[in-house]
């Protein structure tokens, strides 16, 4: 073996440059989310690895490898063991949940083959290339820092790349730029502080190391122009923290700093001496970084209120994510041997969910769950052998000052991961590492390092390389991406290919990740489209889907449509139910409704909420033809949900209902149920005045809805209601005014369009059509549709301006079914008519006209009433 050197070899040079280079790379890699970023990973990994190998052999040294170690190795071994395809036996007894997914999704439709335990392999390819990269960089980094000039360098990195992403973060926010350097819009975050992170939480989290490295620097830097840099890096990226507006990421970065200034007064005391120059500095440089957070949070108090808010009572803790974990801990119980695949919980998870939510959960985001998810109880072991090697690590005698700082910094991160992910991404996972391969590095007595010692042989030295081509093979089938494959198959059934097309892509991407349940779903819904032909292959690929994804609302909606196909309706609208419930709030009245011809139907569609059978009725109500129904379902109803305060609002709308049929006297026993259940509420007097002016008795419910808005001044509904019965009444005047006292009251489009449809009716009593017609335009611009378009065009019809009146009412039937424009079709027809009839007249009349200077002004087109320049040729 060669002779020991003393300085420092140029392959370990090397090694420290390809680590400087992931600590930088990775960060700006999208935080580390760009799919391209793990191949780099992996070769400066492994080159890494493999340099500090070579450095070490050539200067004689020993390569070491910490206890922190192990749980990477094993972790990579485990995500290995994941990957073997196991006969249906062996996977029954490691896995009985993967086994009863192959054996009811899979093996109908003839994926027969062996399956590992992993419920998504390509992602756990994925993450045994992730896990064998980091465990190459990390033991590079132990061997690198050997050297103290090597160690401050890449700890140099780690502070100067956050204080490098602050600084980015600060000028978009200066500038106003929303997206990433002005030409990448972020589609699916808004993060306060602009940078490559998407996550303001990850940012936060990879900030806080980065500051709490720079504090340390800054400590150990005898010269105040020296420690100058770092602590102007310390600053910027702690002011970052704050300006992420992550309440753990906050959080965690002062206790970070608290943890720092605790180790710092232990070891002072442990030393038994007095203040020393280094403990003076770290104190002033403490409270100097507490003065720039104050400052920071300061600038950004509005939105850390605004934070602080979403967050100020137990309750609202409870509806936060931490409510999610007891549904996650299910997940993980239903994998208690070997997990569910490292990397698998996208795919995995929908399975287990109790609860609608309309966001995918990638993550558990907490690390605890995650490992007991992912890995099962051998990842709890792991996750524990890790805690203990970080305790060793900060008990161990000799640390220095930016020692203490790297531990605290790396145990902030760690706790924060307990509410978040950040460790997930390679941006954190690969900075936390280094900063721990900094103080895992070999102590000058090695006798008393804590560590295994292996000799750079020709054995060892080949392992690096070996484990490298691991992870570079691993990431060929890990180039497989559960989005990517759910977009190619979106594509598919978009672009209108044949329902077998479909099915034969849709089994191969299940083949790659059997449990996504959107591919099923996708799958099943092609065959879907083609009505009863396809319906009994839908029908058997969206419960598959189901059995994935249970409370998954588009596939309750596609079971729905098939069975419907099929005949069996009663299942059918039960399905539109379920999907209701799954989170769908346009499948009763938009899909079900329609469809559903018989009470029977109704009553299956009706959730356990009153509310929801008020939306229902009101449904019927509004389409044509469907009032004896309504009658029916509101009968059903009122008894079905007998003793809940939304029967009031049941037995309004039966009033209202009586009304429209001329039924006065069931109008008005219905009436009288609403005054005995709900005896105080407007919506009853309101009932009263509409039931008193169908009665003829209009004086009496004009005066009743007078004295009301006495009693309630502003009220929307109350205001319409009273303008509406003085216009009847022929009190134009007092109807102007009602409308013009409620102008303040008024809050959205909808309400506005309403105040100026009444305005515009007063204002055509009046004989002020022209004034009319402005405020239905304006009405049908707030609120397009067709009866908005159709009383414009009645306004403009009365102004004889006949050929816009034909334009707007074929703007109105743009808003109505193919089906129902006949009589708008007809109605246009006699407008254009009496257009031409009118260009007619006038060109006759302007021809018998000896002027002939008007004549040739009439040919080369002249503005119309409506201001249009129209030719008359």
């Amino acid at each position: 073996m060669p002779r020991a050197s003393r300085s420092t070899s140029r392959f370990t040079l090397f090694a420290e440059a390809a680590l400087a280079a992931l600590v930088v790379v990775c960060p700006l890699a999208l935080g580390g989310a760009a799919p391209w970023l793990l191949w780099p990973l992996v070769t400066l990994s492994g080159a890494a690895a493999v340099l500090a190998a070579v450095g070490a052999r050539r200067q004689g040294q020993s390569l070491r490898v910490p206890l922190l170690a192990v749980p990477l190795a094993v972790g990579a071994g485990l995500c290995a063991a994941q990957l073997v395809p196991l006969p249906a036996i062996a996977l029954e007894v490691l896995s009985p949940e993967a086994a009863a997914l192959r054996e009811f999704a899979l093996v109908p439709l003839g994926l027969e083959r062996a399956r590992p335990i992993s419920l998504d392999p390509s992602a756990t390819w994925r993450e045994l290339a992730k896990h064998l990269s980091y465990l190459l960089a990390f033991l590079a980094a132990v061997q690198v820092c050997r050297a103290r000039g090597s160690r401050e360098r890449l700890l140099a990195a780690v502070a100067l790349t956050g204080a490098g992403l602050a600084v980015v973060g600060w000028g978009h926010a200066l500038l106003g730029v929303k997206s990433l350097f002005g030409v990448m819009p972020w589609e699916h975050a808004q993060p306060p502080l602009v940078t490559p992170f998407g996550n303001p939480n990850h940012l936060a989290g990879f900030l806080g190391l980065a500051s709490t490295v720079g504090v340390g620097l800054a400590f150990t830097r005898r010269h105040q122009s020296r420690a100058l840099p770092y602590a102007l890096a310390a600053g910027a990226s702690g002011l970052g923290v704050v300006m992420t507006l992550s309440r753990g990421g906050i959080a965690f970065f002062v206790f970070g700093q608290a943890l720092l200034a605790l180790l710092l007064l232990r070891r002072r005391h442990g030393s038994g001496e007095g203040a020393s120059p280094v403990w003076a500095r770290s104190a002033a440089a403490l409270l100097g970084l507490l003065a720039v957070l104050m400052v920071g949070a300061y600038s950004v108090a509005d939105g850390l209120w605004a934070e602080a808010r979403t967050a100020n009572s137990v309750e609202k803790l409870r509806q936060s994510k931490v409510a999610l974990w007891p549904m996650m801990a299910e997940a993980a119980r239903a994998f208690p041997l070997l997990g569910m695949g490292r990397g698998a919980f996208e795919a995995a998870f929908p399975r287990y969910q109790s609860e609608p939510n309309p966001n995918t959960f990638t993550h558990p985001e907490n690390g605890v769950l995650q490992a007991a998810a992912e890995l099962g109880a051998l990842g709890l072991v792991l996750l524990a052998v890790a805690v203990w090697g970080f305790l060793r690590l900060l008990r161990r005698e000799g640390l220095e000052t930016l020692d203490f700082a790297a531990l605290a910094g790396v145990a902030a991160l760690a706790l924060h991961d307990v509410f978040d992910f950040s460790l997930e991404l390679p941006a954190c996972a690969v900075a936390a590492l280094v900063v721990l391969g900094a103080v895992a590095r070999p102590r000058e007595r090695a006798s008393e390092d804590p560590a295994w010692c292996l000799k750079p042989s020709a054995r060892v030295m080949v392992l690096g390389p070996v484990l490298t081509a691991v992870a570079l093979v691993a990431l060929i089938p890990g180039r497989h991406r559960l989005g990517d494959a759910e977009a190619e198959l979106v594509t598919h059934v978009t672009s209108g290919a044949s329902a077998q097309e479909v099915h034969a892509r849709g089994l191969a991407l299940v083949d790659r990740h059997p449990a996504d349940y959107l591919l099923y779903r996708l799958m099943a819904s092609a065959h879907a489209a083609r009505g009863r032909e396809g319906a009994g292959e839908a029908l058997a690929l969206v419960n598959r889907a189901l059995y994935l994804a249970p409370l998954d609302a588009s596939s309750h909606r596609v079971a729905a449509r098939a069975l419907l196909a099929l005949g069996r309706s009663g299942q059918g609208f039960l399905e539109y139910r379920l999907a209701h419930e799954a989170g769908d709030t346009s499948v009763l009245l938009g899909e079900a409704v329609p469809q559903a011809q018989t009470l029977a139907s109704l009553r299956v569609l009706t959730p356990e909420v009153p509310a929801t059978a008020v939306r229902l009725l009101d449904a019927l109500v509004n389409t044509p033809g469907r009032v004896e129904l309504a009658l029916e379902y509101a009968h059903w109803a009122r008894a079905h949900f007998a003793g809940q305060p939304e029967v009031a609002a049941l037995w309004g709308r039966e009033a209202r209902l009586r009304i429209v049929q001329g039924d006065l006297a069931a109008a008005e026993a219905a009436w009288g149920e609403v005054e005995r259940l709900a005896p105080d509420a407007l919506d009853t007097y309101l009932l009263r005045a509409e039931v008193l002016r169908a009665q003829g008795r209009r004086e009496e419910a004009l005066q009743s809805l007078e004295r009301l808005l006495a009693r309630f001044p502003g009220n929307v509904a109350l205001s319409f209601q009273l303008a509406s019965q003085q216009l009847d009444a022929g009190l134009t005047r007092r109807a102007r005014d009602t409308l013009q006292a409620l102008a303040p009251f008024i809050t959205d489009y909808a309400q506005r369009a309403r105040l100026l449809s009444l305005e515009a009716a007063c204002l055509e009593r009046e004989g002020l059509l022209s004034r009319a017609l402005e405020r239905r335009q304006t009405a049908a611009r707030l609120v397009p549709g067709a009866d908005a378009s159709f009383a414009v065009a009645r306004t403009q019809e009365a102004l004889r301006r006949y050929d816009a009146a034909a334009r707007s009412v074929h703007e109105g039937m743009r808003h109505l079914p193919t089906n129902a424009r006949a009589e708008a079709r007809a109605w246009a027809a006699r407008l254009e008519a009496a257009e031409r009839e009118r260009v007619e007249s006038r060109r006759k009349t302007l021809t018998d006209d000896p002027r002939a200077a008007e004549l040739e002004y009439l040919l080369r087109g002249h503005p119309d009433e409506d201001g249009e320049a129209r030719d008359a040729r």
